[in-house]
């Protein structure tokens, strides 16, 4: 079944359309278990080498002995994906269409960037390497998770499981930051942009319960009506910005990338950090939230019938809680911008900010060097990444962790992430594999 390529080997699980559910008993674990069997007829070197197990019904461990046990690594990454169809999509969401020639050659499809085209470019490094005889100085661990977009439940129990063993790895590797141009204005060199700490993730529900009736006589404040105003008194009431150290260490390699009064004011925050922010706040979703917890509305409901006033409305309020600040405080914020006694606020699930990582020692210097000797003219630099990754659950056991995926991404490419047209440059994924390569050797 094994096919020729790493881009038909991606394609074709790409098309296994492994979509976690939040809840669990809607997920349909067929395409699950038929990629773990694809996987194992496509990289047989992998599963005849490396022990596997399978984890909470369906992560993958995979442990690659190395010459010893100590500083053993881990990299992560994940094979569900979240739901697609093909509405909107220029081409098949599960078809792995390919389109272009050369360095514009594109796979679409769901999971080509999250995160089956780590999984699969980790795959196809370590088969790679194994072929060639390579065994890696300390032990590698290979934990491809089976339920990040919901749960992380698979990944949590991994990290269980290795800190029953006593295993508390050197450095841990997950998904993250990738390789980007142009997010810094003046700084002519694409950047490679390594996650040393993650954004607590909250979610808060807003409830508005009151009298329903019939909707031929309605009440000037219906159920609907006041929580569009919570909504809307959300809306307007951001939470404050402020630069925390790891993005003020962002900016000012930036500075020294870049010359003229931009190269002075990334150099010299301790004048321009109010302009900056002000900069930052206006420069695009991904730049604003860089510098704040974020709120936004994923989720309404209300009513029953087309006749009838709701008497229960809700509103799911995902937020991203920024490093320094703490769930207790975001929650506080919502209160005090709803204002409003009947609307109440309800903590559904929560986690803290994840601690930053350090930027000196030999986990970090590995990672940077292997980016650096792949991608030779580009910019190594810590940031904080917006999203939440399986790299949380591996913090009580770890203090080297670091969210990266080695593929050079566009601002367009970056945005389809859980949304239409998602895919990959075949050459990106390519040179993914290479960065994998390269940081095995180095293990």
């Amino acid at each position: 079944m094994a096919t020729s390529s790493p881009l038909e080997n991606l394609r074709t699980l790409v098309r296994i359309p492994t979509i976690s559910r939040a809840e669990v008993s809607e997920t349909d674990w067929n395409p699950f278990d038929r990629f773990i069997e694809t996987i194992a007829a496509l990289y047989p070197r992998v599963h005849s080498t490396l022990t596997r197990e399978i984890v909470d019904g369906h992560t993958l461990v995979f442990r690659w002995v190395g010459r010893s046990t100590a500083d053993a690594t881990v990299l992560l990454a994940h094979y569900d994906v979240v739901a697609a169809t093909d509405l909107g999509w220029d081409h098949g969401a599960f078809d792995a269409h390919v389109t272009g020639e050369g360095e514009d050659e594109t796979v679409w499809g769901r999971g080509t960037i999250d995160n089956k085209g780590a999984v699969v470019a980790i795959l196809e490094a370590v088969e790679a390497q194994v072929a060639a005889g390579q065994v890696p100085a300390s032990d590698i661990y290979l934990v491809f998770g089976h339920d990040e977009e919901t749960h992380g439940t698979g990944a949590a129990s991994v990290a269980r499981l290795l800190e029953e063993r006593g295993i508390h790895p050197a450095l841990v590797l997950d998904e993250g930051g990738a390789i980007v141009q142009g997010f810094f204005p003046g700084v002519d060199r694409p950047m490679a942009a390594i996650g040393v700490a993650e954004k607590g993730t909250t979610v808060v529900r807003l409830v508005v319960d009151q009298h329903g009736g019939h909707a031929s006589t309605p009440p000037r404040m219906t159920a609907t009506v006041r929580l569009a105003r919570a909504i809307l008194r959300l809306n307007s009431r951001p939470f404050p910005s402020r630069f925390n150290r790891t993005t003020l260490d962002l900016i000012h390699i930036a500075g020294r990338n870049a010359t003229g009064a931009l190269g002075f004011a990334y150099r010299n925050t301790w004048l321009t950090r109010g302009l900056l922010k002000s900069v930052f706040t206006r420069r695009g979703p991904e730049a604003n939230a860089m510098t704040r917890t974020t709120q936004a509305v994923t989720v309404l409901e209300a009513g029953h019938a087309r006749n009838a006033l709701p008497e229960r409305a809700t509103a799911v309020i995902n937020m991203r809680v920024a490093v320094g600040s703490s769930i207790e405080s975001a929650v506080a914020h919502v209160r005090r911008a709803v204002n409003d006694p009947l609307v109440a606020v309800e903590l559904v699930e929560g986690d803290e900010p994840m601690p930053v990582s350090p930027t000196t020692g030999q986990p970090w210097e590995i990672l940077r060097a292997t980016v650096e000797s792949v991608y030779p003219h580009v910019i190594v630099a810590p940031y904080v990444q917006n999203g939440a990754t399986d790299s949380r659950s591996f913090t009580r056991i770890c203090s080297a962790i670091y969210r990266f995926t080695p593929f050079e991404l566009s601002q367009e490419e970056r945005d389809a992430l859980h949304a239409r047209n998602e895919r990959i440059r075949s050459a990106t994924f390519l040179r993914g594999i290479e960065f994998y390569r390269a940081l095995c050797a180095r293990l």
